[in-house]
């Protein structure tokens, strides 16, 4: 009720010690604070704010143009609703590498448990479309050593990501995944991946987890949880799944609700009001309410002191 039982530094090690446990952790983008508790209901193992959600839900495109206010914001208000880790895509840091050291403390203090830095130029572009430009090795070194120098709490997941695949090539990723990991990144977010081989080669070149982007029309497959794992991956990413899911459905309600004059041949596919308040734990607010606020005293009598 209200926020999450869990503190900010306890779900940090609990993504800690995830981690170090050697297992895949699978991580659903949540759209929204409701989203999050879905996610936590389900038996997920984390939960993941997506820049590119994140800007197409203010109407966007996913080119650096959200502010670090932005996604402080509404990540923190993700992570608030659940006991889960919740990790946010932090773009390239929103600024040099003083301001990228701000980002991490305020992502902090907004209580997320980690946050991936990129390589690329600013502008940004969307990690699976053609066209992207990357930072030179030492620029992207810089902003991870800013991160892990301006984070308090060591348990601070800073993850790097690179893009150099798509410029480069896989070997110019793996090595660069190697220089990171020496600048102090606590895990390697390899994006746009083309095949199985590719995340084997670069979770074999580092001792830090690996991350997979399973986003849907990108330049990677959608493999499953158990051919990740066998690969050698350690997080996986669905960044943008549940926003695709509800903005189809959106789409098509309106197109019916336009045709039909009546939104009534929608509602068994509806969530129902019961369900909703159930996720939210209406009747617990009830209770604290009842219990709190409508509270009364029995009256003093007449002459009592």
């Amino acid at each position: 009720m209200l926020h999450a039982s869990a503190s900010a530094s306890q779900k940090r090690r609990l993504l800690r010690e995830r981690l170090a446990s050697g297992d895949l952790l699978r991580l659903p983008g949540a759209i929204n604070p409701l989203s999050a508790q879905l996610i936590e209901e389900k038996g997920f193992d984390g939960v993941y704010v997506s820049g590119a959600v994140l800007s197409a839900d203010l109407g966007l495109p996913d080119i650096g143009l959200t502010t670090l206010t932005e996604v402080a914001g509404r990540a923190g208000q993700v992570a608030r609703v659940t006991n889960l880790p919740t990790i946010v895509d932090a773009d390239t840091g929103f600024g040099e590498p003083m301001n990228v050291a701000r980002t991490i403390q305020v992502l902090e203090d907004a209580g997320l448990a980690g946050c991936h830095i990129e390589d690329q130029v600013n502008p940004k572009r969307c990690g699976h479309l053609d066209g992207k430009s990357v930072v030179d090795l030492g620029t992207a070194q810089q902003r991870v050593r800013a991160a892990v120098g301006g984070r308090r709490d060591p348990d601070f997941l800073v993850m790097a990501r690179t893009d150099v695949r798509a410029v480069e090539g896989l070997r110019a990723a793996v090595d660069r995944a190697k220089a990171l990991v020496d600048a102090g990144a606590d895990a390697i977010f390899p994006e746009a991946m083309a095949d199985l081989g590719e995340f084997e080669a670069v979770a074999s070149a580092v001792d830090v987890p690996v991350l997979a982007n399973m986003t849907e029309f990108g330049k990677s497959e959608l493999f499953t949880a158990d051919q990740l794992a066998s690969a050698g991956v350690r997080l996986v990413i669905y960044p943008v799944t549940l926003l695709r899911l509800a903005m189809g459905e959106i789409e098509r309600g309106l197109d019916t609700i336009r045709a039909a004059g009546t939104q009534a041949g929608l509602v068994d596919r509806m969530q129902t009001r019961a369900r909703l308040y159930e996720l939210i734990d209406y009747a617990g607010y009830n209770t604290f309410d009842s219990e709190i606020f409508t509270y009364s005293a029995t009256e003093p009598t007449e002459g009592a002191t």
